[in-house]
């Protein structure tokens, strides 16, 4: 007997059963970078399937089977393999953490922004935030250093810059000191609270934290970067436009020199520590790139952890 076209089919794991959700499911497969239109497409085309196979419910296995196969077959084997990557991700025991770096006018807040988007993470910080409050926590006599732009910040150093050193590198890296710490607890509780948190910002910085001491969490790094000069510089005017001049663009044209400094600085750092760098050109195919080591990075950490721990468990017995 063939269920009602209006009656839900529900989706089971071992425990619960929920009504199949077409915009839940397109939502899903959106991460992929499939666009909207036809990520709904493909949810509606797995609801008709599983109506003209008259099932009233599936297990959770078994959609994802389906939609593995829809994916397939409407977008290509690419967005199928992303699909089971992003399935393995979700299954992580552990809350993740993605710390995204890089100077200032590289894109790192927009791709922050999609890539949140895509794994379903609500929770965005941006490092400049984390130096406001510490502004309203500390006066300029006491912290100069994060009063200032993070390539002014040398105007903020309380002592002498050492012989042979750049100062736009010292105060630069005595802000970066200073909002570390903040970075640093806001990991901690998220690995406390189990959620998964996107953090972004120029202070971001390589050899500033260990991702790995993080146990309770599943933290990847990486660094965001622009070769070309001409196309970060647009960057900016981009931003002026967008932000209806509150971020202008003759500020940063004017320090558009130690901005590139810290950005070779920055990767200098990352090739040291080996931390990955994303050399940005296009939006949708940096995301794609960002998603693509955020899941690799976090589902490797896992296993790992895992093998770790059953090692430890081994040894106990």
């Amino acid at each position: 007997m063939m269920p009602e076209q209006n009656s839900p089919i529900l989706i089971k794991d071992e425990k619960h059963g929920l009504p199949y959700s077409k915009g839940l499911m397109a939502q899903s497969f959106t991460a992929t970078g499939l666009s909207p239109a036809r990520a709904y497409l493909a949810a509606q085309r797995i609801q008709d399937e599983m109506r003209q196979r008259a099932l009233r419910e599936v297990s959770l296995e078994e959609l994802q089977d389906m939609a593995v196969a829809v994916l397939e077959e409407q977008a290509g084997p690419e967005y199928a393999r992303r699909y089971m990557k992003l399935r393995e991700l979700a299954n992580l025991d552990r809350p993740l953490v993605i710390l995204i770096g890089g100077t200032t006018g590289v894109g790192k807040s927009t791709i922050a922004t999609e890539i949140a988007h895509r794994l379903g993470v609500t929770r965005i910080v941006s490092t400049d935030s984390i130096r406001e409050v510490m502004r309203g926590i500390f006066t300029r006599d006491l912290m100069p250093a994060i009063y200032e732009s993070s390539f002014n910040a040398w105007r903020g150093l309380r002592v002498p810059v050492p012989h042979g050193a750049n100062p736009v590198i010292v105060g630069f890296r005595e802000q970066t000191a200073a909002v570390i710490t903040g970075i640093r607890s806001l990991i901690e509780r998220a690995s406390v609270e189990g959620e998964s948190l996107v953090i972004e910002g120029v202070h971001m910085v390589p050899g500033y934290i260990e991702p790995s001491q993080f146990k309770n969490a599943s933290v990847v790094q990486l660094l965001v970067a622009v070769d070309d000069e001409e196309a970060h510089r647009s960057h900016f005017y981009i931003r002026e436009v967008q932000t209806d001049g509150t971020r202008p663009f003759e500020k940063y044209r004017a320090n558009f020199g130690n901005i590139r400094l810290l950005g070779r600085y920055i990767e200098d750092l990352a090739v040291e520590h080996g931390i990955p760098i994303v050399h940005s050109h296009q939006l949708d195919r940096t995301v794609a790139e960002v998603l693509e080591l955020v899941v690799n990075v976090a589902i490797r950490g896992d296993e790992r952890m895992s093998s770790t721990q059953s090692g430890t468990a081994t040894e106990g017995e």
